[in-house]
């Protein structure tokens, strides 16, 4: 093969991959994620081995599009034993929670629950609550605990605090 032929198909593949990451970065802002973090983790013992956690966090929408959450989830991996799901709370009862209990402190932020929208190209400070089925002080020793949100198309995002960084 000829030294033309090898310098035509260098410049045919460099063509070629200025195209493709033209493209990806072209419509970087179709592909719908979300970023974030978890700011306050707040804990309401219940009462037995039961308590409410609820969290305040900042969600980022870097996105062109509007993340419609469809599912909220709370998962925690105290320090001792396997990992726990929380029974997701509804905004009414954290609503009803704030009101009555004034040992979680003030509510900061507005809940999130179902078909709520975190628009495109924009932050929003949120809450979420979710019962577990563990005492005070196992939420409290836990590793870690993360916030899962997806949405209504299927994208996910999981948001994790370190309990270092963990208020009570």
């Amino acid at each position: 093969m000829s030294k033309g032929f090898w310098i035509f198909l260098a410049l045919g593949l460099a063509v070629v991959g200025g195209l493709v990451f033209t493209m990806f970065t072209a419509t970087k802002g179709a592909h719908l994620r979300l970023e974030g973090k978890i700011l306050k983790v707040r804990v309401l013992p219940l009462g037995g081995d039961a308590s409410l956690v609820v969290l305040d966090f900042r969600a980022t929408n870097p996105s062109n599009v509007p993340f419609v959450v469809n599912s909220v989830t709370l998962h925690l991996e105290p320090a001792s034993g396997e990992a726990v799901d929380g029974r997701t709370a509804s905004k009414t009862n954290i609503e009803n929670i704030f009101r009555y209990e004034k040992i979680l402190g003030p509510k900061y932020n507005p809940i999130l629950s179902l078909q709520d929208r975190i628009p495109a190209q924009q932050t929003a400070d949120l809450m979420a609550g979710a019962r577990f089925e563990l005492p005070e002080a196992a939420i409290n020793a836990r590793k870690m605990i993360r916030l899962r949100l997806e949405d209504v198309d299927g994208a996910a995002a999981e948001l994790s605090e370190a309990p270092a960084a963990s208020s009570k």
